[in-house]
């Protein structure tokens, strides 16, 4: 500063200022600092800032924040006149590392009428909030997974990307940095593209939507991608979040081809197949063989239950059905008797699984007609059971043999009856016919004792004590048995 300037006066402007001034001499020695400098560099005097710029330097570290690397100090750069401003430095004392600050700066070079330089002086504003909630910042947008990018509005050019994005499109971090929203275009293939670049030229917030990104190696990424306006350096951007849509469209796709599938499977299979809702068994769809075997039109079935439809016989193992489902979730070759379309009954192995179709709770039910099959076998069984009415023909082995032979179940018989002998099953057929035990035991060339052993076991089995019990419970489940010699 050149002799014959008033210092007294400038330094009690400069004294209150809430920035921090440092007045400099060409000669490079730091003739004033005013109390905001000092405590902007943690010091208490100009002694302690350092009398020249040299002591300046080694007492100082500093660092450009602001993406220049001059050799030189800003202080420096005033006293060669040099004019600037929105410089950013990290400043940290060299005997105290730990304590660092963040300073924007600007020169403020006078001269006088002569041309040179009459006050040279750096201007100093405290910055180190500020970074330090954009460093947190940066830290939490660098960590967050879900793919971003900031651009800045006032040129609508991307300025950060995190590395979420990177990993989603596979672009690297240089291809993004610098460029446009038309050149690496995040709103690409948006469902509401106009609606999004109307907001972002507004600044404002634009809403959740779909888009197909463009990969840098060719093809596209569907996402849903929205924007909101922030504030970033005094700037105004756009932070764009994204939500990768690829493992949601793949699952989609698996599941729909699974069900695909299944529709195929369901509708060829050679077994009747019905699918009902689980919650109230209303029908949602037959399979081909269904309408063969039974003779039901789809249209009559689908929509109602299987019982309102017309199919169950016998109520008792609908009931049975429903119970084991709710218990266990299956049922696995249960034997019931079903209705045909033509009035007739139909002998069928039911099983029936709990299954989830188009998210919602459903029931599989498989019917294997069997009505054949337990034709013969009654018609075998019945014979059987008239041959041991005499059974003079057969030594005692035989008879024993063809005793314990499990006989089909009769139509109309619930699934839940015990499993009765021959025997026992002939011994209960007599009872409910009227006859007493001499009488069953003349019948069956049996003495009375073992005619009483069998009734015994037979109680045990149906878990009654008396015959006229016997009597109400064979009756209630289609005995007597309509077969000669009985």
């Amino acid at each position: 500063m050149k002799a014959g300037i008033d210092r007294h006066e400038l330094r009690q402007i400069i004294a209150g200022l809430s920035e921090g001034v440092i007045l400099v001499e060409p000669d490079q020695t730091i003739a004033y600092a005013n109390a905001a400098a000092l405590a902007m560099h943690g010091a208490e005097s100009l002694d302690e800032l350092g009398p020249t710029i040299d002591d300046y330097r080694d007492r100082f570290c500093l660092r450009y924040r602001n993406n220049v690397t001059p050799e030189t100090y800003p202080i420096e750069r005033v006293v060669a006149g040099e004019q600037f401003h929105d410089v950013v430095v990290q400043v940290r004392r060299a005997d105290r590392p730990e304590t660092d600050f963040v300073h924007s700066l600007r020169s403020l070079v006078a001269t006088d009428r002569e041309g040179n330089p009459s006050c040279l002086a750096l201007i100093l504003k405290d910055v180190s909030d500020q970074f330090e909630a954009e460093h947190r910042f940066e830290a939490t947008f660098n960590a967050n997974p879900a793919p971003a990018v900031i651009t800045r509005l006032s040129d609508l050019r991307h300025v950060k990307v995190n590395h979420g994005f990177l990993e989603m499109t596979g672009y690297t971090r240089d291809a993004v940095i610098g460029r446009s929203v038309y050149e690496v275009d995040i709103l690409a293939g948006a469902r509401n593209r106009d609606l999004a670049v109307s907001r972002l030229k507004e600044g404002g917030t634009i809403p959740q939507m779909e888009a197909c990104l463009d990969l840098p190696e060719g093809g596209g990424r569907f996402v849903i991608v929205a924007g909101q306006p922030i504030e970033m350096g005094d700037e105004p951007h756009m932070l764009f979040t994204f939500a990768d849509l690829e493992l949601r469209r793949k699952a989609e796709t698996a599941l729909r081809q699974s069900e695909e599938r299944f529709a195929k499977a369901f509708r060829m299979t050679p077994v009747p197949t019905v699918l009902a809702r689980a919650e109230d068994r209303q029908v949602t769809g037959v399979n081909e063989a269904f309408v063969r075997v039974f003779g039901f039109a789809e249209e009559s079935v689908v929509g109602r239950t299987l019982e309102g439809a017309g199919l169950w016989v016998n109520d008792k193992q609908r009931l049975h059905v429903d119970a084991a489902l709710d218990r266990q979730g299956s049922v696995l070759g249960g034997e019931v008797c079903l209705h045909h379309a033509d009035g007739s009954n139909l002998d069928c192995l039911i099983s029936a699984e709990r299954v989830e179709i188009n998210d919602a709770a459903s029931i599989l039910f498989v019917l294997q007609d069997i009505t054949d099959r337990k034709h013969t076998e009654r018609e075998l069984f019945d014979a059987i059971e008239t041959v041991m009415a005499d059974t003079s023909w057969f030594s005692r082995g035989l008879i024993d043999k063809l005793a314990n032979l499990r006989p089909p179940s009769r139509e109309g018989h619930d699934p839940s009856v015990p499993d009765l002998t021959v025997r026992e099953r002939q011994i209960l057929n007599l009872i409910c016919s009227g006859l007493n035990d001499e009488a069953i035991a003349r019948k069956l060339g049996l003495s009375r004792n073992t005619v009483r052993n069998h009734g015994a076991a037979l109680y045990r089995k149906l878990g009654i004590h008396k015959r006229s019990e016997a009597i109400v419970w064979g009756r209630e489940n289609g005995f007597p048995l309509h077969s000669t010699g009985s």
